[in-house]
């Protein structure tokens, strides 16, 4: 049994999430609950491989060799029942990177690319930044259920240049794990509209609740052949400073416009402790990763629970996956400007704010809950203690 609920200290260790705390909330007194890596330590086995690497005094260039695809392999048809060829696996140096090679490699400026709102920042930056257009396919919000309106999806798929649709699955904020009617329809829609599909995969092994990630890929022959996914162990185990990412195309065309692009950007060497990482991960991290999961439950039931009891007005509805809560502020009749201010100079909790995430998420904060629970609570009390 592993211990999530032990405090490790992060300050003056350049954490993103405690560092930036002044440039984003304008104060570095705030409980961080808000960029999407853990408060909690990598699995030993991650750990202890780190360490032995890093004990050779030599940090030169480095390549990933057969065990860096033969884990991936391993752990797809381990925790998505999906065969993977080793062969359909290059390295990628992180997800949003890799859309962009793709959104360079599989479109061409001014086209429309298709997005699911509100959803996660950088998503709407590799279209936009690239020269296309973002094409905002809003999901609709059922009593706090996210659905996709398939309606337009079929309009917008039809526009003679929209040519890429980028899915968010599990998707993030909103915490939907897709169901496979749901993906069926989606490659149908876009497979009659010759739109390809970029599958953001990366919260893949957080699926909670009993629920299932289904890999886009894996739907059917057709569903592969018109699919990029993007996957990596980063979230699932706390290794995000690594470059652990990867793509998967069993389309050899695509695959290979990925890689040119890559390579010509020269973004192909990867990191030294990369390979490490990822091998060590997935090969020695799934006891570790159940345990994982459970925590992360537990401390999704324990902030519904607080809410309910001190917090009524507050709700959200309980995530598929990822450790991420979509908070519904609306009932507080607030602007988004007065819940942050509140949020952050009263009760002095660091949450991202929903509009950053698209103008659907007004009257909303994306809550980080993969801290100690002792953490969770402390922020809970002090903005129940503020709203009195």
């Amino acid at each position: 049994m592993y211990d999530f609920d032990k405090h490790i200290e992060r300050a003056g260790t350049n954490a993103y999430k405690l560092d930036l705390r002044q440039r984003y909330f304008g104060t570095d007194d705030v409980i961080p609950l808000w960029v999407a890596d853990m408060d909690f330590a990598a699995p030993p086995a991650v750990q202890e491989a780190i360490q032995k690497r890093a004990a050779h005094e030599i940090y030169g260039y480095t390549i990933r060799k057969e065990e860096f695809t033969a884990a991936i392999a391993d752990w797809c048809k381990y925790k998505h029942n999906w065969l993977v060829n080793e062969s359909w696996i290059e390295y990628s140096p992180g997800v949003v990177p890799a859309l962009a090679f793709s959104v360079l490699a599989f479109s061409a400026p001014g086209d429309g690319i298709i997005i699911n709102t509100p959803v996660y920042p950088p998503f709407y930056s590799v279209i936009a930044d690239n020269g296309r257009k973002v094409i905002k396919n809003s999901l609709v919000n059922t009593d706090g259920r996210y659905e996709i309106d398939f309606d337009l999806l079929e309009r917008q798929a039809a526009q003679k240049d929209t040519t890429i649709f980028i899915l968010c699955s599990p998707h993030n904020p909103v915490g939907r794990a897709w169901t496979r009617e749901e993906l069926l329809k989606i490659h149908e829609i876009c497979s009659k509209h010759n739109v390809l599909v970029l599958a953001d995969e990366i919260h893949s092994d957080l699926a909670l609740f009993g629920h299932q990630h289904i890999p886009f890929a894996s739907l059917n022959e057709a569903a592969a052949m018109n699919s990029i996914s993007f996957m990596a162990p980063s979230k699932t185990f706390n290794i995000a400073g690594f470059s652990t990412s990867y793509v998967v195309a069993s389309n050899p065309k695509l695959l290979e416009g990925y890689r040119a692009t890559q390579n010509r950007l020269q973004l192909h060497m990867g990191h030294l402790f990369s390979g490490v990482a990822l091998t060590a991960a997935y090969n020695h991290g799934r006891e570790w990763l159940k345990d994982l999961s459970a925590y992360i439950e537990a401390n999704i039931n324990f902030v519904e629970q607080y809410l309910k009891e001190n917090l009524p007005e507050l709700h959200f509805y309980k995530p598929e996956a990822t450790y991420l809560i979509w908070l519904n502020f609306k009932a507080w009749n607030l602007p988004q400007s007065d819940v942050k201010t509140f949020l952050i100079e009263k009760a002095k909790v660091g949450l991202n704010d929903g509009l950053s995430f698209g103008k659907e998420g007004e009257g909303f904060m994306r809550m980080n809950v993969a801290s100690p629970r002792a953490v969770l609570q402390q922020a809970l009390e002090q903005i129940k203690a503020a709203k009195l």
